[in-house]
């Protein structure tokens, strides 16, 4: 095995024994490689998973790297291993965290303004999911706390980060917008 191919293997035994994304700086401190080594370590690997026949692909998932099933696998892994998915979000559970991931930081009574609608068990349940966290306070009277998205809502989602959420057309963006 020559030192490209043991490195690669290094990086890929390290994010299979990982349980979540790892970015490059922490796989080269795991690995004692430099950045440049690590990255070509994770491009040999995406072009090694790429192909047909493997049934994982190395996805740049919440600033960090991961294995996870090809999409055109699930369906056949649902049945077995999608099961702690299954206890999906309802509407106004998505609507709650649209809101707060579109508008962020939000607080309650901005969330229960766009949505109408008392919005506390929503959250709760959005935090017990961890999915959504307190990110602040806002700077007005009374000092209410703003919430924002976290890491495991990029996971949940399969994001890089918030930035790749998709874009709203204007209605949209006018449903969001705070008053």
């Amino acid at each position: 095995m020559d030192k490209k191919d043991k490195q690669t293997g290094l990086i890929e035994a390290i994010l299979f024994l990982e349980n979540e994304p790892r970015s490059k700086d922490f796989l080269s401190k795991a690995s004692g490689m430099s950045g440049e080594e690590v990255q070509a370590a994770l491009d040999a690997l995406g072009e090694t998973y790429r192909r047909k026949e493997h049934g994982l692909e190395l996805i740049l998932v919440a600033g960090g790297y991961f294995f996870t099933p090809k999409q055109e696998l699930l369906e056949y892994l649902k049945p077995r291993y999608g099961k702690h998915h299954d206890a999906g979000l309802s509407k106004a559970a998505l609507e709650t965290l649209a809101i707060i991931a579109y508008s962020q930081p939000v607080t309650r009574a901005e969330i229960e303004s766009i949505r109408g609608v008392s919005a506390d068990a929503m959250i709760k349940l959005l935090q017990t999911r961890n999915l959504i966290k307190e990110v602040g306070k806002k700077e007005v009277p009374g000092r209410p706390v703003q919430f924002g998205t976290t890491k495991e809502f990029l996971l949940y989602f399969k994001l890089g980060s918030i930035a790749e959420l998709p874009k709203l057309d204007e209605v949209e963006t006018e449903r969001f917008r705070l008053r």
